[in-house]
């Protein structure tokens, strides 16, 4: 008898923690649908974690990644892509359900969220890390990009 008395508010306290869980990232639920597509798209716009703090609030926009992309210094630190020498980009990988939110719509929210006029720099962040670019997954992507670009 104790064990049931037990069990129901464990279940209910299991219940709850995956609930909350669901929706703990930028109240974009956890898909538990195993059809669910998910494609990926990445993108740099300045300082990588400005773009991230952007899109983690987009519906639809499932995870953000930050890192490095375009250099020739495999695995390169902070400080090297800083010192201009590695050729990398501060990019952002985003992973998205397109039932959501169309590639359209993160690529015009891109060009929207900074400024590609202005070479090498963001703000008060210069240097050729912080360039505008995409980088496409497959032809689909890349028509995408260069459609949003007119």
């Amino acid at each position: 008898m104790e064990t049931k008395s037990i069990c129901r508010p464990l279940a209910l306290i299991a219940f709850l923690i995956l609930l909350s869980a669901m929706y703990a990232d930028n109240n974009n639920p956890i898909s538990l649908n195993p059809q669910a597509t998910t494609e990926t798209i990445v993108l740099g716009g300045g300082c990588f974690w400005c773009v991230e703090a952007l899109y983690e609030r987009l519906e639809g926009v499932l995870a953000v990644e930050s890192g490095y992309a375009g250099g020739t210094t495999e695995n390169p630190t902070y400080k090297a892509v800083c010192s201009g020498t590695t050729g990398h980009a501060e990019v952002v990988k985003i992973d998205f359900d397109p039932a959501i939110v169309s590639l359209r719509e993160l690529l015009d929210f891109f060009w929207i969220a900074h400024d590609p006029t202005t070479l090498n720099r963001q703000g008060a962040d210069v240097g050729t890390q912080y360039r505008s670019i995409i980088l496409y997954a497959n032809e689909e992507q890349a028509a995408a990009a260069k459609a949003s670009m007119e």
